[in-house]
């Protein structure tokens, strides 16, 4: 084969330092982007925080928008700029020594010998995760291990039992079979499947009640027979569970009081007894870890108008330290001098990525408070259809930003705090040729459940039929998953006495 040489023109996209900053730090949450200016604080000296007493001027500050205002560029209210005028002149000397642009496809270290880290906040390897060394819970098998510790097992016993709460899982339910957890102890014990079995009759006894149990069945008659004798409709409970627990699972209350020969008031009695049960026993060790939602953007009623404004105290404000920056020197190309004009270029670069991040993510909220102002009149019912796409042509700006200034932000708003995400929905088709969105579809739906008749709750097909009359068109079996993901069973299973 005869090797050339070829010369081609093509068009390329790149991304520069600058702009990769600005993505990677639009799309962090607030939690994630405290931790990364604690990092740029803790990395770069030419970084500090602003004195809570001093103007917003001085730092990367915010700035309020109505949502009745029809001009929602951003231009009422700029941020102020980071550094003071003494930072500036020194800045202005650097211009020839620090360039503005870095070349695109670059990185920092390619230009400069100090650079802030680039990883995620709280993705260092060396951090401490203090919120999970509060965590003070203990899961299901350490809460059962800690029992069978204070039980007199014999030796054999104790590994037969450590076997058989190394299978349950988090539910509190056995997952393997007696057989199994059989084979799987050591030939040297010699152990029987009655020997095992009687190990896990004991292990019923311990806390949470029900657990180790093999099916739904074992697990309420078990916490049936720790019940007090005297408590009334036990037998009857008792009965229920043990023959007709399929009927009540199929909510055939018919067939129920027909075969226990029983009224329906007494059948009543019979299952607020068994609803206190608890089908999970294991939920009731399981660790739950605690998840806090900073909200990014505050929407509040003034006047008479929806104003939009950002949470000034979910994040620090920062600036750069005047103090380092005059000791920057024009012509001086020693390593010290060379260590702070980087450190200085970095944190300019820093504060306009945070400001650059405000702006975006108050023009979005601005945008979504203008089409959803029904929603914060009159709730979900007043939800309108959005899609990504009338966002960013409101904002001028691609999809894929909206996409990422939405996620994992948060409004507080007077009816809750809500993900900007929750705010967009697909539509249906309305009778009168307009769209209803899906969430307030969902409301409907809701709202329909619960004033039903629980002895003839409402089919998927009826809801269907319902909104169509009032110029929704719905099919069936969009009612059914809009349903199953706002958590509500089916009408068989919504079935109650009255």
């Amino acid at each position: 084969m005869k090797q050339s040489l070829q010369l081609r023109l093509g068009q390329q996209l790149t991304m520069t330092p600058q702009l990769q900053q600005a993505i990677r730090l639009l799309q962090l949450s607030t939690i994630d982007l405290q931790a990364e200016i604690q990092e740029a604080l803790e990395s770069n000296p030419m970084l500090e925080l602003t004195d809570e007493g001093e103007s917003a001027g001085d730092d990367a500050g915010t700035k309020e928008s109505s949502g009745d205002n029809a001009d929602n560029s951003g231009d009422d209210g700029e941020m102020a700029a980071a550094s003071s005028s003494a930072d500036e002149d020194v800045v202005s000397q650097l211009s020839d020594a620090v360039p503005d642009e870095l070349p695109v496809d670059s990185a920092w270290e390619d230009t400069y010998d100090s650079i802030m880290p680039t990883t995620s906040a709280g993705a260092s390897q060396e951090s401490t995760d203090y919120e999970s060394q509060d965590e003070s819970s203990e899961s299901l098998q350490e809460h059962l291990l800690w029992q069978m510790r204070l039980t007199s097992f014999t030796g054999k016993d104790m590994e037969i039992a450590d076997s058989i709460i190394d299978a349950i899982d988090d539910r509190g339910y056995l997952t393997c079979t007696l057989e199994e957890i059989l084979s799987g102890l050591r030939e040297e014990l010699e152990t029987e499947l009655d020997e095992v079995e009687a190990v896990l009759h004991r292990i019923h006894n311990f806390d949470p009640l029900g657990v180790g149990a093999r099916d739904l069945q074992e697990c309420m008659l078990i916490q049936l027979q720790h019940l007090s004798p005297e408590t009334p409709w036990l037998d009857e409970a008792h009965k229920l569970i043990m023959e007709h627990i399929k009927l009540l699972g199929a909510r055939d209350f018919t067939q129920i009081m027909r075969r226990m020969k029983c009224t329906q008031d007494e059948l009543k009695e019979i299952l607020a007894l068994v609803q206190t049960l608890n089908p999970h026993p294991g939920t009731l060790i399981s660790p739950r870890h605690a998840e806090y939602v900073v909200p990014d953007v505050v929407v509040k009623k003034d006047n008479g108008a929806w104003k939009v404004e950002l949470n000034v105290e979910s994040l620090p404000r920062v600036r750069v330290n005047n103090n380092y920056a005059s000791l920057v020197k024009r012509a001086d190309n020693s390593a010290d001098n060379t260590y702070l004009k980087n450190h200085l270029q970095e944190a300019r670069w820093f504060i306009k990525s945070l400001q650059s991040r405000n702006e975006t993510l108050l023009k979005v909220a601005t945008c979504i408070v203008e089409r959803q102002r029904g929603f914060l009149e009159h709730g979900e019912e007043a939800m309108k259809a959005l899609v990504l796409h009338d966002v960013a042509e409101v904002v001028e700006m691609h999809e894929s930003t909206v996409s990422r200034v939405t996620t994992q932000k948060y409004m507080h708003t007077p009816r809750g705090i809500f993900e900007l995400k929750y705010f967009f929905s697909s539509h249906v088709g309305t009778a009168s040729g307009g769209e209803c969105s899906a969430t307030a579809i969902r409301a409907l739906i809701k709202k329909l459940v619960a004033a039903e008749n629980p002895a003839k709750p409402l089919s998927d097909s009826k809801i269907a039929q319902i909104l169509e009359e009032q110029g929704i068109n719905v099919a069936r079996r969009t009612i059914a998953k809009y349903r199953e993901s706002i958590s509500i069973p089916s009408s068989s299973e919504r079935k109650r006495l009255t």
